[in-house]
């Protein structure tokens, strides 16, 4: 059931979640101004106004700095089937955290205004595109975990072509974006085919067929 009672925030959480967000943001517009591999964790510290050490407590990896979102990827979708409403199916509750994530423009949803700058920075680095393929499979082992507490037969393929389809429609919707397709179009057929993508893995959870 969807826990709305979380505890709130104490000012030293509010602090730490303030300073990893501003070494982030730092990190993230050196990096689109001379690209990933020429900026170093120093730099980054400098400019940040902190040491290099406090980066690494927030950041074990250079590569989290950029790709900062993966920890929130992996507690999202397992979350939406640990959280889920006591009538909702995993997979309805895993197509409810994607449009949320679409309707609010987030970064996890795969297509918003403003991405264009994020994308080639990790398309130029073969860290980057390491890490981020290392943080797909991060997801689909937390789900993994997540749909086999909710019972789910074969969890660990029913995370795989999760993720593996949720990928699917959001590389297609950045390369468009990247192509310079107009945005309103790119968002349209995007909503569009992440809706056809969670039908389609409604109907092989039923046995079906895709």
């Amino acid at each position: 059931m969807t826990n709305d009672n979380r505890p709130a925030e104490t000012l030293r959480e509010r602090k730490k979640r303030e300073t990893r967000q501003r070494i982030s943001n730092v990190a993230t517009v050196m990096f689109r101004e001379h690209g990933f591999d020429k900026v170093t964790v120093a730099e980054v510290a400098r400019a940040a106004g902190v040491s290099a050490m406090t980066v690494f407590n927030y950041f074990p990896r250079k590569e989290d700095l950029f790709l900062d979102r993966i920890p929130e990827a992996v507690a999202a979708f397992s979350g939406a089937v640990r959280d889920r409403d006591l009538d909702e199916t995993p997979l309805t509750a895993l197509r409810r955290l994607a449009f949320r994530f679409i309707d609010a423009g987030h970064p996890l949803g795969g297509v918003g205004e403003g991405f264009e700058g994020f994308w080639p920075v990790v398309a130029a680095s073969p860290a980057l595109l390491a890490r981020a393929r290392e943080g797909a499979e991060e997801v689909e082992r937390a789900l993994a975990g997540a749909l086999a507490e909710a019972g789910q037969a074969d969890p660990e393929l029913l995370a795989a072509v999760t993720v593996a389809a949720y990928r699917s429609v959001c590389v297609t919707s950045v390369r468009r974006q990247l192509a310079g397709e107009p945005f309103p179009e790119v968002a349209a057929d995007h909503r569009e085919r992440m809706g056809a993508a969670f039908d389609a893995l409604e109907r092989l959870r039923d046995g079906t067929g895709a």
